[in-house]
């Protein structure tokens, strides 16, 4: 697996990650890319130098701002971790659970606010949803170093799980109570449908509650990784 980017290769350094081989654009010297350089020395990671052409092959044609490292594939946990990092720290849960989000673009901008607003962890269905991969990375900018993401069989088994853990499930959907006027502050997880489809019938009828966040322009959705953003903020300016 290639991550690539300044920021999501910096972050997997600091982050104790294990880095493969290191490649960078031959001539290129600035000081992010000096400061990359020196994280490679102190890992003792093999550095590659070569032209533009090989690493636009190695990330995909992705932006990769002179610099790709091969890294083992991306580890997700258990749902029990990401209780137990809530636990530890003191702090009520504060998860998001993804249903059946599809876009890894989406999918990366929802860990980076999660990550940016303090949540504990992410949890994605294993069929039908994108999984963490080089783009997801990417549009994460380094978020995924430091967030927990668990990957399910089942979504709504998961929901039934954590209501009997006595965490309380919030649907983000229509005809439901604007964010600021419900109390956020417990153990929450908070659901964010699909690209296209939204959150499933079903899944929505296992949620405890329904987060509508209020609109007044003509276009009557979000895109699902700015609802993300918003819902999060919210819990995090009633917790702090």
């Amino acid at each position: 697996m290639y991550i690539f980017g300044r920021n999501p290769v910096k972050e997997a350094y600091r982050a104790g990650r294990t880095i493969d081989k290191l490649y960078m654009l031959k001539g290129e010297f600035d000081p992010t890319l000096n400061s990359i350089r020196a994280l490679a020395k102190d890992a003792r990671t093999v550095v590659s130098y070569g032209d533009r052409a090989m690493l636009d092959k190695l990330s995909g044609g992705g932006n990769h701002q002179g610099v790709v490292a091969a890294v083992t594939d991306f580890e997700y946990c258990d749902v029990e971790d990401i209780m137990d990092d809530a636990s530890d720290k003191g702090e009520p849960l504060l998860l998001v659970l993804l249903d059946g989000i599809t876009d890894p673009h989406n999918l990366g901008a929802i860990i980076r606010s999660a990550e940016c607003f303090g949540a504990h962890g992410i949890v994605i269905p294993k069929h039908r949803s994108v999984s963490v991969n080089d783009t997801v990375i990417k549009v994460a900018s380094g978020a995924t170093e430091h967030i927990k993401v668990a990957k399910v069989t089942n979504i709504n088994d998961t929901i039934r799980e954590l209501k009997e853990r006595n965490v309380w499930v919030y649907a983000t959907d229509f005809d439901g109570k604007p964010p600021k006027s419900v109390d956020l502050n417990g153990n929450i997880a908070i659901v964010i449908g699909s690209e296209g489809d939204g959150i499933h019938r079903l899944t929505k009828e296992l949620c405890d509650d329904v987060l509508t966040i209020p609109q007044y322009g003509k276009v009557n959705s979000l895109n699902a990784s700015v609802a993300a953003g918003i819902v999060l903020y919210e819990a995090v300016r009633q917790r702090r």
